[in-house]
C-alpha cells in the first residue's frame, strides 16, 4: 500500500464515509483522565486500579459498548499478579474488527507514588471519549476498544517483563479463532503531553501510520504529528508479531517528566487530547475503505 494511495484516501474519502455524528471533545477526555488520576497510583493487581476499571466498565456500557472483562494471572518479577483486560465492543455492519487499545495501568514505583496522568492516564481518557463518540455514530467495520491492564515492566522493560495485557490479549484471540476478524489496530500512549510532538513509530505498518499522518496533515496538525521516525515497543507489537496491520500514536518525548512523580495533571493539555482524537476519528473511515480494498494481514513476523 503506497504512501500516496492511503493519503488519497485519507483526504477524499475519509468525510464521506462515517455518518454524521458527535465530534470528539477533548475537555470530556480530560475529565476521564482526571477521575482516574483522583484513584491515585494505578499499577497492576492494586484496588485503586480495579477502581478505575470499574470506572471505565462503566463508562464504556454508558457510550453503548458491550464490555467484557478478560482476567488472567502471569508470572512477573514481583511473583503472580492477576490483572483484567476491559473490552468495549460497538458493533458494525460486519463482524470485521478494528482494535483501538492503550494501557490503563501504571508503572509500579515503591520509592513515591506515581500518578501516571500521561502515561497511562491519557490513553485511557482518550479511548472512553473515542467511545462515545463512535458509539453514535454507524459503522461498517465493529470496533473493540480495549483497555489493556499490565504495559509496563514490573521492575525493567525485557521480552518477558511488559506488554502483559496485549500479549496475553492476542494469544486468547489465537486460541478462539478470533484472531482472522481483526483486520487493523492503533494503539495511543502518552497523547496528553502540553508540548505535543508524535513522530512516526519505526515498527507500525506503514500504510496505516500513513493514513493517520494523512489526515493530521489534511486537519493542520502537521506541527504535532511528525515526519521523524522513532521506534518504540508497545502495546502493539504482539499484534505486529502476530500478523495484523498495526500502528502507535505515542508522545515519547515527555520531557523529564516520564516515570517521574511530575506525571501530573498539570503537564496534561485538553488541546492534546482534542488533537489526536480528531485524527483518529478522521483516519478511521479511509482505513475502512483501504481495508475493504485489500489492505490486510502482513503475515506473522
Amino acid at each position: 500500500m503506497s504512501r500516496l494511495l492511503a493519503v488519497l484516501a485519507t483526504a477524499l474519502l475519509a468525510p464521506v464515509a462515517f455518518a454524521a455524528g458527535p465530534a470528539f471533545d477533548g475537555k470530556a477526555a480530560m475529565a476521564h483522565v482526571e477521575r482516574l488520576v483522583g484513584f491515585g497510583p494505578r499499577p497492576s493487581g492494586s484496588p485503586a486500579l480495579a477502581r478505575a476499571r470499574a470506572y471505565i466498565v462503566q463508562e464504556l456500557k454508558g457510550a453503548g459498548a458491550r464490555v467484557s472483562e478478560q482476567p488472567f494471572t502471569v508470572q512477573t518479577p514481583d511473583g503472580a499478579i492477576r490483572m483484567v483486560n476491559v473490552v468495549g465492543e460497538l458493533p458494525g455492519r460486519v463482524p470485521d474488527v478494528i482494535v483501538l487499545g492503550g494501557h490503563y495501568d501504571t508503572k509500579f514505583f515503591s520509592t513515591f507514588a506515581f500518578l501516571g496522568a500521561n502515561d497511562g492516564g491519557s490513553s485511557s481518557g482518550l479511548l472512553l471519549e473515542l467511545a462515545r463518540a463512535l458509539g453514535k455514530r454507524r459503522r461498517e467495520f465493529t470496533y473493540w476498544i480495549v483497555l489493556f491492564d499490565g504495559e509496563e515492566a514490573r521492575r525493567e522493560w525485557s521480552p518477558t517483563d511488559g506488554i502483559y495485557g496485549s500479549r496475553h490479549f492476542v494469544q486468547s484471540l489465537v486460541r478462539d479463532g478470533r484472531l482472522t476478524r481483526v483486520r487493523a489496530v492503533v494503539v495511543v500512549d502518552m497523547i496528553g503531553d502540553r508540548e505535543l510532538d508524535i513522530r512516526r513509530e519505526a515498527a507500525s505498518t506503514a500504510w496505516l501510520t500513513d493514513v493517520l499522518w494523512g489526515s493530521a496533515r489534511r486537519l493542520g496538525h502537521q506541527s504535532q504529528f511528525l515526519d521523524e521516525v522513532l521506534a518504540v515497543e508497545d502495546d502493539h507489537v504482539p499484534f505486529l508479531k502476530a500478523g495484523i496491520p498495526s500502528a502507535l500514536v505515542i508522545d515519547f518525548n515527555y520531557g523529564p517528566y516520564w516515570h517521574t512523580p511530575q506525571d501530573t495533571l498539570d503537564k496534561l493539555s485538553p488541546t492534546s487530547l482534542q488533537i489526536v482524537g480528531d485524527v483518529l476519528l478522521d483516519a478511521l473511515p479511509a482505513m475502512e475503505v483501504l481495508l475493504r480494498r485489500g489492505a490486510g494481514r502482513e503475515g506473522p513476523r
